[in-house]
């Protein structure tokens, strides 16, 4: 008898209950701990921000984490922050590829979220990326090309990023830090 050790989306929900900081990739499942207030503070900032821009123009939804979004049927996330435009891959949860995810990152999920995430949501054609940088104070914006990521945008403790999804959107990224 063979020993399955890969999960389906629907076995994890079967072990973990709903509400679980439980992520799913190709099969594998990483439990997070809870993240610390200056993360939060600044996936907050982040997303009320976002909002104000998506919101009046009608151009989607912007939520916060924990959301699973379900990418593929061994594959479940919790990005910190996500745009969709597609408002019918909203149910329960996001399924399918939104359009721009955030990661803020720190110290315990650097590698996770700048190389295996990185490639994650390269893999599923997620067409913008950023990368949060609090300690550090900077902003990093990748979009999708027929390469793969590049590099789009980036700020250090000052400065704007732009976005090529939401077009016409800047953040000067000093309002993330205050």
């Amino acid at each position: 008898m063979e020993l399955k050790t890969k999960l389906t989306v629907k076995e994890l929900y079967e072990i973990y209950p709903p509400e679980s900081r439980v992520e799913l990739i190709d099969g594998e499942v990483y439990e997070m701990p809870a993240p610390e207030f200056e993360h939060q503070r600044v996936v907050l900032e982040l997303a009320v921000i976002l909002r104000s821009f998506v919101k009046p123009r009608g151009l989607g939804e912007v939520v916060i984490s924990p959301i699973d979004v379900i990418l593929a049927e061994d594959t479940v996330i919790q990005p910190d922050l996500v745009f969709v435009s597609d408002l019918s891959r909203i149910k329960k949860r996001i399924y399918g590829t939104p359009d721009l995810v955030v990661e803020v990152v720190s110290p315990s999920s650097l590698k996770r979220d700048i190389t295996d995430k990185f490639r994650l949501y390269e893999k599923h054609g997620v067409k913008e990326y950023w990368l949060v940088f609090p300690a550090e104070k900077s902003v990093l914006v990748f979009t999708l090309t027929d390469k793969g990521y590049e590099l789009f945008s980036e700020a250090y403790e000052e400065g704007k990023v732009k976005s090529k999804v939401l077009e016409g959107f800047e953040l000067e990224v000093r309002e993330l830090w205050s």
